[in-house]
C-alpha cells in the first residue's frame, strides 16, 4: 500500500535535524577560519620561538578540520561527545600558543596559533547544545585566551564577549529551529491522522455502521431476542460513530488536552453528550479527572436508576469556570440516604467525586430528589489549565 504525502512528510521530518543549515554553516565557519590562520601563520612565522611546534600545531588544526567537518555533515556522527572533543582540543591548542609566540609577540598582541579558528567551538556547541552550551563554551575559549596571554584587557574581554554572544544566538537559533520543526510535525501528524479517520469514517459508513443501523431497526421490528440485538447493535454503532469522528486528545504542545473530545467518547444509547464547537483545552491531568469524575457518575447512573434510564452529560466552557453536569432520569435519591451512608463509612460514589474535584480546586454539587432523577454540577476553575 502506498503512503499518503502527509504520512511521507512527517516520516521526513522525524528523520532531519531541524539544524542542519546550523552545521552546514559551522563547517563553512570551520574551513574559512582555519584559512584565516593560514594567513597568520605565514604572517608571522618567521618570529615564533618554536617553529616546530607550530607546524605541529597548525598541521593538528588542519586534519581536525577535516574530520570534524566529515562529523558536522552527518546528522547521524553530531555526537554530543564530538563536539566536547572538539572544545578541549581547541583549548590544547590554543595553550601551546604560549610556547611558540615569543615574549615580544606577546608583547605586540600577535594573534595565538588558533586565532580566529578557536571562534567554531561555541557555534558547534550552541548547534548542539542550545544556548547555554554556547554560552559556556564561548566562556571557555575567552578565559583560556586570557590564561595564554595572561592579561584580561579591553582586548580579550571584546573578543570574549563576541564569543560568548555568538554561541548565544546560534544556540537560541538551533533551539528554536527544533521547536518549530516539533511543532510541524505534530501539526502534520494530526492532520494527517484527521485525513486518516475521514477516510476510515467513510469507508465505514457505506459498511459496517449501515449494517449495524441496519440490524437495529429490523431487530427492533421484530422484537424478543432480536431486539435485544438491535440494542447492542445500536450501542456500536454510537460507538463506532464516535470513534470516527472525534478528534483524537493527544496532549499539545503545552501539554493541554480537549476536554470536549474525551466526553464525547461516552456517548452511548442511553447517554447523550452535549459540548460546545470549539475545543475545551485543559492540562492533561485535569481532562483525566474529570472524565473520570463522569464515568463515575454515568456508572452511578448504571447501577441504580436502572436499564431504562437515560443520561445527558453537558460541558459549559464559561470563561471563567469550566462546567461538567451529568444528569439522568432515573428515581433519585430519597432524604437522608447519603447522610447515613456516610455515617455507616460508606463514602461511596459521591465522596469520591467530590475528592477529585477538590483536588482540582473546584466544586462539585449533587441535586437528586425522588422521582426527579439525579444531577452532578461539576466546577473547575479556568486557573486549572495553566495549574501542573
Amino acid at each position: 500500500m502506498t503512503e499518503p504525502p502527509l504520512w511521507r512528510a512527517v516520516s521526513a521530518l522525524g528523520t532531519r535535524d531541524p539544524a542542519t543549515p546550523l552545521w552546514r554553516g559551522v563547517i563553512v565557519l570551520r574551513v574559512t577560519t582555519l584559512l584565516f590562520a593560514l594567513g597568520s601563520f605565514i604572517v608571522h612565522y618567521d618570529g615564533y620561538a618554536n617553529k616546530w611546534l607550530a607546524w605541529t600545531s597548525f598541521g593538528v588544526m588542519t586534519l581536525w578540520t577535516v574530520l570534524s567537518s566529515v562529523f558536522y555533515a552527518r546528522p547521524s556522527s553530531r555526537w554530543p561527545w564530538l563536539v566536547c572533543v572538539d572544545l578541549a582540543l581547541t583549548v590544547a591548542l590554543m595553550f601551546t600558543s604560549a610556547w611558540i609566540l615569543t615574549t615580544a609577540q606577546f608583547d605586540a598582541n600577535t594573534p595565538l596559533i588558533t586565532t580566529v579558528w578557536a571562534a567554531v567551538p561555541p557555534a558547534a556547541a550552541g548547534t548542539r547544545f542550545g544556548a547555554l552550551g554556547g554560552v559556556l563554551a564561548g566562556l571557555v575559549v575567552s578565559v583560556v585566551t586570557g590564561l595564554v596571554r595572561w592579561r584580561f584587557d579591553v582586548d580579550v574581554a571584546r573578543d570574549g564577549f563576541l564569543l560568548t554572544a555568538s554561541g548565544f544566538v546560534i544556540g537560541l537559533a538551533a533551539t528554536m529551529a527544533r521547536r518549530s520543526a516539533d511543532a510541524l510535525t505534530r501539526a502534520l501528524r494530526m492532520e494527517a491522522a484527521t485525513a486518516e479517520r475521514e477516510r476510515l469514517a467513510r469507508s465505514i459508513h457505506d459498511s459496517v455502521l449501515q449494517v449495524l443501523a441496519r440490524v437495529r431497526k429490523r431487530g427492533a421490528e421484530f422484537g424478543g431476542e432480536a431486539a435485544e440485538l438491535a440494542k447492542l447493535a445500536g450501542e456500536q454503532e454510537i460507538a463506532l460513530r464516535a470513534l470516527v469522528t472525534t478528534e483524537p486528545t493527544h496532549p499539545s504542545e503545552n501539554g493541554t488536552t480537549d476536554l470536549r473530545a474525551a466526553l464525547q467518547l461516552l456517548a452511548t444509547p442511553s447517554v447523550q453528550v452535549s459540548t460546545p464547537a470549539g475545543e475545551v483545552q485543559l492540562p492533561e491531568h485535569v481532562t483525566a479527572e474529570l472524565v473520570a469524575v463522569a464515568r463515575e457518575a454515568l456508572s452511578n447512573v448504571e447501577k441504580h436508576a436502572g436499564e431504562d434510564a437515560h443520561a445527558w452529560v453537558l460541558l459549559e466552557d464559561l470563561g471563567t469556570e469550566v462546567v461538567v453536569s451529568v444528569r439522568d432520569d432515573g428515581p433519585g435519591i430519597a432524604p437522608g440516604v447519603l447522610e447515613r451512608a456516610a455515617a455507616e463509612g460508606h463514602l461511596g460514589i459521591a465522596e469520591s467525586i467530590k475528592g477529585r474535584v477538590r483536588d482540582l480546586g473546584g466544586s462539585a454539587a449533587l441535586d437528586t430528589a425522588p422521582g426527579q432523577g439525579t444531577e452532578w454540577e461539576v466546577k473547575v476553575p479556568v486557573a486549572a489549565r495553566g495549574k501542573r
